[in-house]
């Protein structure tokens, strides 16, 4: 199961919703979405044109976004916030120098990772000099589907949580070998979970090879996965990517258990 959040505990009389409708704003910029008018930005929102144009014009004011006008974007100061978790979080200091260490007795890039609703987000990585560097930068965003961290990640819910899950996921496909099929990943993610481990092939990038274990805490909860994305001429199949790695990305999660 996911690791349990504190939002309920909240009393609504402490919230300040003006904050949250500010950072709906910010994220309803995306890849499709790079420029926004008030008008699209209150679609996206559900907030009303007066109120979107009046938050995209103080982001404007504080620095995070620009506009000539009629338009609106994010300005890079944006960044600052996704910085501030990777600088400030104890989780990414705490992965760096164990998958540091895998990383040189690999001679692969191992990735730390976590789940944030449909997207693996990378928080730490630790690249080996031996290939051209793979991998996902700390702060890169990835469809969950498409990379192992998230079956292995879901594969620690309960069946009614990744029934959820999968019910709201949209299945866009990267290459031709991209699993599409909600019922399909559904059966790869209960795979994940009696292997506790997984690994694909050529599901987000052509050429290359995944493979990731869970980070399991002291009291038995997920709190991201440990991986590497390695090219396929590095092994002759996918068992013999796992015979040679599996025991070291193990090895990596246990010596992180009692620190977690």
């Amino acid at each position: 199961m996911p690791v349990a959040s504190t939002v309920a505990s909240i009393d609504r009389r402490d919230l300040i919703d003006g904050l949250g409708k500010g950072l709906r704003v910010i994220e309803a910029f995306d890849d499709e979405h790079p420029q926004l008018t008030p008008s699209e930005a209150a679609l996206r929102t559900g907030l009303t044109r007066t109120a979107a144009r009046r938050y995209l014009l103080s982001l404007v004011h504080f620095g995070y976004a620009a506009t000539d006008g009629k338009q609106f974007w994010l300005a890079p100061r944006v960044l600052r916030l996704g910085q501030s978790y990777l600088e400030a979080a104890r989780l990414p200091r705490l992965l760096q120098p164990f998958i540091q260490r895998a990383s040189v007795q690999s001679g692969h890039t191992v990735n730390a990772s976590v789940l944030d609703d449909h997207e693996v987000v990378y928080i730490a990585r630790s690249s080996s000099p031996r290939w051209l560097t793979i991998g996902y930068a700390p702060g890169v965003r990835v469809p969950a589907h498409v990379v192992t961290p998230g079956a292995v990640i879901l594969a620690t819910w309960s069946d009614e949580a990744l029934d959820g899950w999968l019910a709201t996921h949209e299945f866009s496909a990267f290459t031709p070998q991209t699993n599409t099929d909600a019922a399909r990943y559904r059966e790869q993610v209960l795979e994940a979970r009696k292997l506790g481990y997984w690994h694909t092939e050529q599901q987000l990038d052509a050429g290359l090879r995944g493979m990731s274990v869970p980070l399991i805490d002291r009291r038995g909860r997920c709190r991201g996965a440990v991986g590497m994305t390695v090219p396929m001429p590095a092994y002759r199949n996918g068992a013999h990517m796992v015979e040679v790695l599996l025991p070291l990305l193990r090895e990596t999660a246990q010596a992180l258990r009692p620190l977690l």
